[in-house]
């Protein structure tokens, strides 16, 4: 894919620019499956002191699913690529870019690639690596993680709707888990089959020493995709690191619990 124009970049990942026009960049980035709607809880506490920039990945939400390549995309430096081209787009450097789930390692991916263009990180249920391996916990056995891409391919909207409560958590609310099935169920099977094998199979642990932007890491409780001994090992890995456990549950803060993720990020940019 060559070098394409800042328009079509903005157009291809359907961004969307709010808030304070001359003041520094907040840059918002979206799980697997969901799109820049998700982040419609947090960012607008920013919005008085931040350029907001919202977006959506290829093949989420109103991006240009068009655009989506097999090879571009079959690791997440496809969509680390894609982040810079947008900061490149709205000549943007020193932003805050807090990204959820994949999203995490995608940023690391980014400011290791392009560290000027980066002031701070926030990661929102970061994992460096899904699937367990020797003296580390990613939550998830090899077999557990192929089984649960086939079930993916071989019924997208059954997968969704039986995952997306449990990734959700908090069954007392039940209308945040059909939130986040409605989400997974608009996007196209074929390309969240490719994004989701980019997810669960990548290792990221070797990246996390490239990072030199203060990251903030923002740990749930009870998160059945990325467990505490997760969340520490990113925070024990990158140089300079808090680490927050939040009381929120599941693996969608931004959603469950807007109020306490707003507050946690205050308080790392006030720091």
């Amino acid at each position: 894919m060559g070098r394409i124009s800042p328009e079509r970049v903005l157009a291809r990942n359907n961004v969307s620019v709010l808030g304070a026009a001359d003041a520094p960049a907040m840059v918002f980035a979206h799980g697997f499956g969901c799109d820049q709607s998700m982040w419609r809880f947090v960012w607008p506490a920013f919005a008085d002191r931040y350029r907001i920039v919202l977006f959506d990945h290829v093949g989420m939400g109103g991006s240009d699913a068009g655009a989506f390549d097999d090879r571009r995309y079959a690791t997440l430096d496809g969509y680390a690529a894609d982040v810079l081209e947008i900061l490149e787009a709205l000549d943007l450097r020193d932003v805050v870019f807090v990204g959820h789930s994949v999203s995490a390692m995608i940023g690391v991916l980014a400011a290791g690639e392009e560290p000027e263009r980066f002031a701070r990180l926030v990661l929102v249920g970061p994992s460096a690596r899904y699937i367990d391996d020797e003296g580390y916990v990613g939550g998830f056995g090899r077999e557990d993680v192929e089984e649960l891409l086939a079930s993916l391919e071989s019924n997208y909207l059954g997968w969704s709707s039986a995952m997306a409560p449990a990734i959700m958590g908090n069954a007392d609310r039940p209308e945040l888990g059909e939130e986040l099935t409605n989400s997974f169920c608009r996007a196209d099977p074929r390309i969240a089959a490719h994004f989701a094998r980019a997810t669960f199979l990548g290792d990221n642990r070797a990246d996390l020493r490239r990072v030199r932007t203060p990251v903030l890491v923002l740990q749930c409780s009870e998160d059945v995709i990325a467990p505490r001994e997760a969340g520490e090992y990113v925070h024990e890995h990158l140089a300079d690191s808090r680490f927050v456990l939040m009381a929120a549950t599941g693996h969608c803060p931004n959603l469950s619990a807007p109020e306490e993720t707003v507050a946690a990020i205050e308080d790392f940019l006030a720091g």
